[in-house]
């Protein structure tokens, strides 16, 4: 016999529905901030008299940013201390955002809609908290419940530390989390931490993994639909 009235769902079905946490990259995922970046690697090393590429800048998708001075210094003439690159390039960048914060596709609205889901958000991102509080700051206050930047971690993208940082911050498990992410770094990174992980290919192409769905873009996608992806 089938019941007269529809059986109401309980809040911890309706959690089962849901990742307990969806853990953000922020360069090239929420914010299409590369191309910044990369104009500050071409102006700082020509004013050293120095040659930067498109496939130089691509090396450093993702990367921590002391990382990414040490490449610098190995194939150019920059010879000024990595901390030195790190602060020229940020400074450059932090000018840049203030200007313009260029959000990616989908990003805002994919933002919005988790947290009117309740879904608690954890930004991960290997640039530093100078600059990600710029783009912090432009959002509603909460939007974040945790911030992990590249200068807070002692082993930055692609080691674990990061999203396993992040997790515990939240206080959640990193196999019931969300990591959303665009570069290859960053995907070893959440994979590494057990985090199920969605790809949003960007600047670099992303390979298919165990562990990783890959999605075109955040246009038009929800939170339920993506965790769905990993049932």
């Amino acid at each position: 016999m089938s019941d007269a009235h529809p059986r109401s769902t309980s809040p911890m079905t309706e959690r089962a529905a849901l990742p307990a946490a969806v853990l953000w990259d922020m360069d090239g995922t929420l914010v299409d901030s590369e191309p910044y970046w990369i104009a500050e690697e071409y102006a700082l090393v020509e004013a050293y008299g120095g040659q930067w590429s498109d496939e130089h800048a691509h090396q450093l998708v993702g990367q921590a940013l002391l990382w990414s001075a040490d490449y610098i210094r190995a194939h150019t003439p920059v010879t000024m201390p990595r901390e030195d690159v790190v602060q020229t390039l940020l400074a450059g960048v932090i000018r840049r955002f203030r200007e313009h914060i260029p959000w990616r596709p989908g990003a805002q609205a994919l933002l919005a809609s988790t947290r009117s889901l309740g879904v608690p958000c954890a930004l991960v991102t290997m640039s530093y908290a100078a600059f990600a509080d710029v783009m912090v700051q432009a959002l509603p206050a909460g939007t974040f419940d945790a911030v992990v930047t590249g200068d807070v971690v002692t082993r930055g993208k692609p080691h674990p530390e990061p999203y396993l940082t992040a997790a515990s911050l939240l206080g959640v498990a990193p196999r019931d989390c969300l990591a959303i992410e665009d570069s290859n770094t960053g995907l070893a990174s959440a994979l590494a931490a057990g985090v199920p992980t969605v790809g949003i290919p960007h600047m670099v192409e992303i390979p298919e993994q165990e562990g990783l769905r890959i999605v075109p873009t955040m246009t038009g996608a929800s939170i339920p639909e993506l965790w769905r992806l990993f049932a």
